[in-house]
């Protein structure tokens, strides 16, 4: 896993197995939270013609859909990948704020 794009304190954007995936910081209240999405086709199709200006616009959907809320009716439900990448998603950006120094 790689970081390829970020938004400082936002979002970061890395590349996993030619997949991308978005890392969104999210807070509401007190409650601080990453959510990772794996864009999909509709996703990548956006941020290839958007860029970095897409990404952070998916980012503010993500944070303010309230995803992880019980009874949030957010569209990206469901598409929580950080219980499972998240080890490889901060080791990434361990490795590239090393090499950002």
């Amino acid at each position: 896993m790689k970081v390829i794009d970020y938004q400082e304190q936002e979002w970061f954007l890395f590349e996993y197995d030619g997949k991308l995936y978005l890392d969104v910081n999210c807070n509401h209240s007190f409650i601080g939270f990453s959510f990772m999405i794996e864009l999909n086709e509709d996703e990548r199709k956006l941020y290839k013609v958007g860029g970095h200006e897409y990404l952070s616009r998916l980012a503010y959907e993500i944070h303010y859909s309230a995803p992880v809320v019980a009874d949030s009716t957010s569209v990206y439900k469901g598409r929580d990948e950080t219980k499972i990448l998240g080890d490889l998603a901060t080791e990434a950006v361990r490795i590239w704020r090393a090499s950002h120094v």
